[in-house]
């Protein structure tokens, strides 16, 4: 689709996938010698893993990256047949499956290396297996005393047949605060892992440790791969690093609904659960028919910006599970129901931007784009 043609809707998401294609382009010029991972994980970070994945295939990424096997394997039943790395994996997931599939999965330990060999041998097949390290993030992956055992135990089911070590890799703590001591404690102690498990024996394909602020900002972190997820959605990893434009990325969603309702109230009027709002004058109110059932952040209330009229409101009281407020002061009177309003978008049109939203709602502008409900319709513009 390329221009909304179709009856206006409640509220929508317009989804640019020509706009995802030009950040992904910018990307990997940004790391020229490394191929590109699209991370697609929670339903392209709210914006539609299909489309979005095939966008950026289509603009030259080469692997795609989730991190529920069920994410990774809905892909391949929409027919992505190559690349894809799945990394968060708890016991009993669905291993057979992934092995089958042909999905490299990740393995951060010894449990779950014994299950994907036990799923590789009952299925008489190999897996791909790519072996994470703890290198100072905290969460997922191998900590470095434990590596040598995990790295021996991997070579001795790769020499078995049942698995092939496809990847070393880690993911940063800081990437995003330039600077910042981590970074290259982590580095160095990525290089030191690698450089064991390759003395051991271990040949993998991919070698990787940088997301998308690294793969930004830190050339020497590039290795083989890197894998972007919020930068190429057009959304800057962290203010430090610059504004979404000042790092040459276009934001891709915007959010938009109509106008359900336009009236006169006089001063002193309540509005909304609580009246944490009160006109101090007559004015004109309009409702916006999204609430926190559909991704609007409940702390938003009072704060967040909204394009009304050619101009910034700003909500006005509690944000509801469906539906919010704002005032349109003296000037709003001529404003009609089914007039659009713009929550946030790339700013080209005046609108606020999802940065925007996540100061005034103290959060992280990946939090606003990815938490944007089910039921609020993406519209794909762009697809070709």
């Amino acid at each position: 689709m390329t221009a909304m043609t179709h009856t206006p809707m409640r509220v929508r998401a317009e989804i640019d996938l020509a706009a995802l294609r030009a950040n992904v382009r910018v990307l990997r010029a940004r790391a020229p010698h490394a191929q590109l991972m699209a991370v697609v994980k929670s339903d392209a970070y709210g914006h539609g893993a299909v489309p979005c994945a095939r966008a950026a295939l289509d603009a030259g990424a080469t692997w795609l990256g989730t991190a529920t096997p069920q994410e990774a394997l809905a892909l391949r039943a929409a027919g992505f047949d190559g690349p894809l790395l799945c990394w968060l994996w708890t016991p009993g997931g669905p291993w057979g499956a992934a092995v089958e599939a042909g999905i490299d999965v990740a393995v951060s330990g010894m449990w779950a290396l014994t299950e994907v060999v036990d799923a590789a041998r009952a299925l008489g097949r190999t897996a791909r297996v790519q072996l994470k390290a703890d290198t100072g993030l905290g969460r997922n992956g191998c900590q470095p005393a434990d590596w040598p055992e995990l790295v021996r135990h991997a070579l001795a089911a790769e020499a078995e047949g049942t698995v092939s070590v496809t990847g070393l890799w880690s993911h940063f703590a800081c990437a995003d605060e330039p600077g910042h001591p981590s970074i290259a404690a982590q580095l160095a102690l990525f290089h030191g892992l690698v450089a064991y498990a390759e003395k051991q024996g271990v040949a993998p394909e991919v070698r990787h440790i940088a997301n998308s602020p690294a793969t930004l900002t830190l050339p020497e972190a590039h290795f083989d791969l890197v894998r972007t997820g919020i930068a190429m959605y057009g959304v800057s990893p962290s203010p430090e690093l610059g504004t979404s434009a000042e790092l040459g990325l276009r934001p891709v969603m915007t959010l938009a609904a109509s106008v359900a309702l336009v009236k006169q109230v006089p001063a002193g009027h309540g509005v909304s659960y609580g009246h944490h709002y009160v006109t101090d004058r007559p004015t004109t109110l309009a409702l916006i028919p999204a609430g926190y059932a559909d991704g609007i952040p409940r702390h938003a209330s009072g704060t967040a910006p909204v394009l009304v009229g050619g101009k910034w409101r700003r909500i006005a009281g509690r944000v509801a599970m469906d539906q919010f407020v704002v005032d349109l002061g003296e000037d709003g009177d001529t404003l009609e129901p089914g007039a659009e309003a713009l929550l946030f978008g790339p700013g080209d049109r005046g609108e606020p931007t999802a940065e925007d939203w996540a100061r005034a709602a103290d959060t992280i502008a990946y939090e606003i784009v990815t938490r944007i409900g089910s039921r609020v319709p993406r519209v794909h513009m762009n697809e070709e």
